[in-house]
């Protein structure tokens, strides 16, 4: 329904931002990494989801579309939460999220507030299924059939699992990780500079 608000911030609480659009002001349950970019009374945009259940419509919103994305894979795994999912984004950035999933670095999810062991051993496993599901090869090569991604280690192949965890294709992987010095970054300094590139493009 909503795609992004652009407008005025005209309230902050915790997890909380209103956008004043036009006059309006949209209740935006958001996370501490978005909230840490805005400023009241300057003007933001937040990319949103609206959440709609029988006894209730809540609409999210993100600073970011990586982070975005990050919230929808969040709440698509069983038994995680809207609140659960803000609650991870606001201890992770969409690119140390995306690196946990894929190293299977249960200990970085469990610094988030209400999230224990076994929620974040559930989110490792469903969203690297997922992974392995959309039978994407960060070494550029389809598994066709076995429903399992080989993904071999190293520092590139690992920033391009995470990449596409966070929705990129492969041709949009392998165009951003060109030219960028694997050898020489961190991994998770690998992930920036090419979600920098993407979003350029």
């Amino acid at each position: 329904m909503f795609y992004y608000l652009n407008g005025v911030v005209a309230h902050m609480a915790p997890f909380l931002a209103v956008i004043d659009c036009g006059g309006v002001g949209y209740a935006c349950r958001t996370t501490n990494n978005t909230l840490s970019h805005l400023q009241k009374g300057k003007p933001a945009k937040l990319y949103t989801h609206l959440n709609v259940r029988e006894d209730a419509m809540e609409l999210f919103g993100f600073s970011t579309e990586n982070e975005l994305n990050c919230f929808q894979l969040l709440t698509s795994v069983s038994g995680v939460g809207p609140k659960a999912a803000l609650s991870i984004l606001s201890a992770a950035t969409p690119e140390s999220l995306a690196m946990s999933i894929i190293t299977g670095d249960e200990k970085a999810l469990t610094v988030a507030q209400g999230i224990g062991k076994k929620i974040a051993q559930r989110i490792i496993l469903e969203l690297k299924d997922k992974l392995a599901k959309g039978q994407i090869a960060p070494g550029g090569e389809s598994y066709g059939g076995t429903g399992v991604t080989v993904i071999p280690e190293n520092k590139s192949s690992e920033a391009a699992a995470a990449l596409a965890v966070l929705g990129y294709s492969q041709s949009e992987i392998a165009a951003a990780l060109k030219g960028i010095d694997v050898d020489g970054l961190a991994l998770e300094e690998i992930i920036k500079q090419a979600l920098k590139r993407m979003v350029k493009n």
